[in-house]
């Protein structure tokens, strides 16, 4: 980890992955509230890198934390849930941004190498399957239908092999690239196994390239988070998903909150180590990340935590409780209060 310094502070910016590094984009927002020390100047920079689902909830605070800490440069990469955890346990990075909780695999890797990690959820988010948005009959889908459609086995390739009645003619599949935690979560979710998917799909790290394929493709047929079916709602039909009760329930903030979306929806984390909290300049922005972390999460598409959550999360910050919780059955409640 990099040496960060205490300086005194003169006008400056911020910068950050899409262009936050201009002053004339600074955004102010009524609805956050900074809860840390902002009468303590700070010089430095704050790196992160990882899920580019998280990555809007970043980019916004970062955005805000221009106005606490001009000379505290914050970057932000985007290379997959997967590809963070790899910069992360290497030691390129303060704070791994992710879409899943860290796998068995990364925390041996991490063990071996001697690093520890603090393990912090910022918001919930659900996972959208979406089509062509003149797709009139996949509007809804079982779990079931999913993994046929879906698993690295699967022999189906038309609408009618899923579904009696639907078009007798050849799906195509658009899916997050095999770094996104995304991806991870959807396969192990519908298919039981981290990685399982058929490989003709149309893979892309890249949301925007999803959106444009399934949006340009009749028979196209996709999934990613919500907050990005939603910032394209106008391009996209959804399909709503029956996870078991036979009652199909679309996506949306009310319903992946309440926990009847299911069970396509999950928390989305930051995982930071002790050694960089120890950094004032990383501290003081990870701080500022969990105090704002709901307000930005809201703004940002996704649905915030309940506040006895957060206040958990920072109590869990401040303690430098390290470990996950993977693994673990109950809710968030039982998981950080």
């Amino acid at each position: 980890m990099k040496n960060l310094l205490i300086g005194t502070a003169l006008a400056g910016l911020i910068t950050s992955c899409g262009g936050a590094g201009d002053e004339a984009n600074a955004q102010d927002s009524a609805a956050t509230v900074y809860k840390g020390d902002a009468t303590v100047e700070l010089e430095g920079a704050v790196e992160l890198d990882g899920s580019s689902t998280v990555y809007p909830i970043s980019e916004a605070i970062a955005e805000e934390y221009r106005e606490h800490q001009p000379r505290v440069q914050v970057k932000i990469g985007i290379s997959g849930t997967g590809g963070g955890f790899k910069k992360f346990i290497a030691g390129e990075t303060h704070i791994s941004n992710a879409s899943r909780f860290i796998k068995q695999k990364e925390i041996d890797h991490a063990l071996e190498v001697g690093r520890e990690y603090i393990e912090l959820p910022v918001a919930y988010d659900g996972l959208a399957v979406v089509v062509h948005p003149d797709n009139d009959w996949a509007t809804s889908m079982t779990v079931e239908e999913l993994h046929q459609m879906w698993n690295k086995d699967a022999t189906a390739t038309k609408w009618s092999d899923i579904r009696a009645g639907w078009p007798d003619r050849e799906f195509e599949l658009f899916a997050p690239g095999q770094d996104s935690g995304t991806f991870d979560y959807f396969t192990e979710t519908i298919n039981g196994e981290s990685g399982d998917c058929r490989p003709d799909a149309s893979f892309s790290e890249d949301d925007n390239v999803l959106v444009k394929g399934v949006s340009g493709t009749l028979d196209g047929i996709g999934f990613f988070g919500l907050a990005y079916y939603e910032e394209n709602a106008d391009k996209l039909g959804v399909v709503a998903i029956d996870g078991g009760n036979g009652n199909p329930v679309l996506p949306n903030m009310q319903t992946v909150e309440s926990g009847e979306y299911a069970p396509l929806s999950r928390p989305l984390f930051i995982y930071v180590t002790p050694e960089a909290a120890a950094d004032p300049v990383v501290d003081d922005f990870v701080r500022f990340y969990l105090d704002n972390a709901g307000a930005m999460a809201a703004e940002t598409g996704y649905v915030p935590l309940p506040s006895r959550i957060y206040d958990g999360i920072r109590e869990r910050y401040s303690k430098r409780t390290t470990g996950t919780k993977a693994g673990v059955e109950g809710s968030l409640d039982d998981l950080y209060l």
